[in-house]
């Protein structure tokens, strides 16, 4: 059976390194981006780490004229679905833009799965679905409450798409979407990682842009939460853990091991760790000292989340490896290597 691949948004931050761990499982892959958020540098990445020539198809998933070409033109197996805005803070400031770019990718690559028989999908979901939640960990079957954002509540609405789509089309159609918590890090090679255009929404590329002396200062939003420092708690995973995730996601629909057409499982490492924490944690990692300063709360955010991932676990048979420090050292010799720093 062939093992062709589209990775919607697989320039970005956890696609490229989807793309990796796919192809060297043995897939052919196949890269669909719009670049408004990632860079063509991050492909080259991923063609020098596997030494294969992975496609990369300049492409918006919003035209769906342009997505129905790519499906006719390559003949896939399956998708993983990363394409979509991504900042919690804008998705605020800018909501139309992400119910439009979030919602429609979605809906035009559901529908051109179905038209031209394209069975498996992966969804990048997000532990925001989970609101601001009355019991920690949360498990899968923790009730999603109100999102915090317009971006969480994206990933709430196209989970809602995906589980209708699969109860209309059960035959047609195979759901895995995984609830990511927070990816930080970068490939051990430092050849790909996270690179935000312009500031960064996420904590670690702000932290390692500061150590590097390119910001002044980190702010740190919020020193005033219900948690043992006042800053806020996260469940921070380490990309190249999460992207094999997917890999196991995939073999599972594949190989006809899933127990329904929609499930989800939630991947992290099981930890909550406070902004402040990850900050030392950083610095005894690196030896970088990383001036920070605590600023108000940020529009959107979430006080405390960390995931139970047994589930995952026992059903994927996958597990969260990297230590924490190991992955906040990925990050930094990525940024090193960006910056030319010794």
């Amino acid at each position: 059976m062939k093992k062709s691949v589209l990775v919607t948004g697989g320039a970005g931050f956890i696609g490229s390194h989807t793309a990796v761990e796919l192809i060297e499982a043995g897939y052919d892959v196949v890269i669909a981006d719009n670049l408004s958020n990632s860079e063509a540098a991050a492909v080259e990445g991923v063609r020098k780490i596997t030494g294969t020539n992975v496609p990369l198809e300049v492409a918006d998933c919003c035209d769906r004229e342009a997505m129905d070409a790519l499906f006719r033109k390559y003949a896939f197996d399956s998708v993983i679905h990363f394409a979509a805005s991504k900042a919690v803070g804008e998705s605020v400031e800018k909501p139309l833009l992400y119910y439009r770019n979030n919602i429609l990718s979605l809906v035009n690559i559901l529908e051109l799965m179905l038209k031209h028989g394209v069975k498996n999908i992966v969804f990048s979901s997000s532990c925001t679905v989970y609101g601001e939640p009355d019991k920690l960990p949360v498990t899968e079957r923790t009730p999603r409450k109100k999102a915090n954002s317009p971006y969480g509540n994206t990933k709430q609405i196209a989970e809602d798409i995906l589980k209708d789509t699969t109860i209309a089309h059960p035959d047609a159609l195979r759901v895995i979407a995984l609830r990511y918590f927070n990816p930080i890090g970068a490939h051990p090679s430092a050849l790909i990682g996270e690179l935000p255009k312009g500031v960064p929404g996420n904590l670690v590329p702000y932290i390692t842009q500061t150590a590097a002396s390119l910001r002044e200062c980190l702010s740190i939003f919020g020193g005033d939460y219900d948690t043992p420092d006042g800053s806020a708690i996260r469940d921070y995973i380490d990309v190249t853990d999460l992207a094999k995730a997917h890999v196991a996601a995939m073999s599972r629909m594949r190989e006809g091991k899933s127990r329904s057409v929609y499930e989800i499982f939630n991947i992290g490492t099981g930890k909550g760790l406070s902004v402040l924490e990850l900050v030392d944690k950083f610095e005894r990692a690196t030896g970088v000292k990383v001036p920070h300063k605590i600023v108000g709360r940020r529009a959107g955010d979430i006080e405390k989340i960390w995931a139970d991932t047994s589930y995952a676990n026992r059903e994927l048979g996958w597990k969260a490896e990297k230590t924490t420090e190991e992955t906040l050292a990925s990050a930094w010799a990525w940024e090193k290597r960006l910056r030319s720093i010794e």
